[in-house]
């Protein structure tokens, strides 16, 4: 009975983690990879990517098809992935129109929340050398950079595509870079959604097969960093993630202008500056950015805490 309860709370963990995964995801600027990291499911997701590409599918090929659904690790992925896209169809109507309508106050709640992000995986580094205080402040100044670039035209071949589906992807599961604002950049954006709209088939299974090729590969690259170089690897994406908050910075000013897929006129280049005065919507943005921090700190204090348990767990069965 007792295990029966710890599976289902396992499960309902990882529901909940895929819900907010899904929920930033839906934020430009805002990585799930980030919830991912601060959950502490970060490695084991890029274990499991791994394995879904690599041995899964290579029994597929072989027509070993019982074998390779035996081999996914299902009550880890579908939780997660029940509770990433249930956020992305239940929530994308409401946080297009909280954002449309309240963007500082839903850009200071998530400022908040990666903020505190940084403090919290920053405490996952065991030893901070220089090597690691060195990769921590080009990762940071490098995203605070990117973040800010201008976006820029890409040839419209299938050859780009497939390249900006493996960036993208890759971005989307880096904590701290979206992967829909590297689309952004490379000039993409516009171009995937409207081969959504106009149905262009070609186009999207070759975006497709990019973004499967660069989740293939990344998640190899990121998982021997993790194994062979863990403390430079978490500083890095620290860095990444405290450069990040440039984009999602409160007050901004709208120096020009694009016109979306519906038409509409929205933001292409902005500048962050200050509140122009200290009212009650200030007040209320520095509240809901400190709620946000406070929820991220009170995470990241269970999950060291249900560390520390495991630890001392492991040395009462060593003793």
């Amino acid at each position: 009975m007792k295990e029966s309860k710890e599976v289902k709370k396992s499960y309902l963990r990882l529901f909940v983690t895929g819900f907010a995964m899904g929920t930033a995801d839906l934020i430009p600027g805002v990585s799930g990879g980030t919830i991912a990291f601060l959950s502490g499911i970060y490695e084991e997701l890029l274990k499991s990517i791994k394995l879904v590409t690599g041995d899964v599918l290579r029994l597929f090929f072989k027509l070993k098809f019982t074998e390779a659904i035996k081999l996914i690790p299902f009550r880890f992925l579908l939780p997660l992935v029940v509770g990433l896209f249930g956020a992305i169809f239940l929530l994308a109507n409401v946080l297009s129109y909280l954002l449309s309508t309240y963007p500082v106050f839903v850009w200071a709640f998530f400022f908040g929340l990666v903020l505190a992000s940084t403090r919290v995986v920053s405490k996952r580094v065991s030893n901070w050398g220089m090597i690691e205080i060195g990769g921590f402040v080009v990762a940071a100044i490098g995203a605070y950079i990117l973040v800010g670039s201008v976006p820029v035209e890409t040839p419209s071949s299938l050859l780009f595509f497939f390249l900006a589906g493996m960036i993208a992807i890759a971005a989307m599961i880096l904590p701290g870079i979206s992967g829909s604002f590297i689309l952004l950049l490379l000039g993409k954006y516009q171009q995937v959604l409207g081969a959504v709209t106009n149905r262009d088939f070609l186009t999207l299974i070759v975006f497709a097969l990019g973004a499967v090729f660069g989740i293939a590969l990344f998640s190899r690259v990121l998982t021997y960093l993790f194994a062979k170089h863990h403390n430079i690897s978490v500083a890095i994406l620290a860095g990444f993630m405290l450069g990040s908050v440039r984009k999602i910075w409160p007050w901004q000013e709208v120096v020009s202008t694009r016109i979306n897929s519906h038409g509409e006129e929205v933001p292409l280049i902005v500048n962050n500056v200050l509140p122009n005065n200290f009212d009650a919507n200030v007040i209320l943005a520095l509240a809901l950015s400190l709620i946000g921090a406070g929820i991220v700190l009170y995470l990241g204090k269970l999950d060291l805490v249900k560390e520390t348990e495991q630890d001392l767990t492991k040395k009462q069965r060593v003793a």
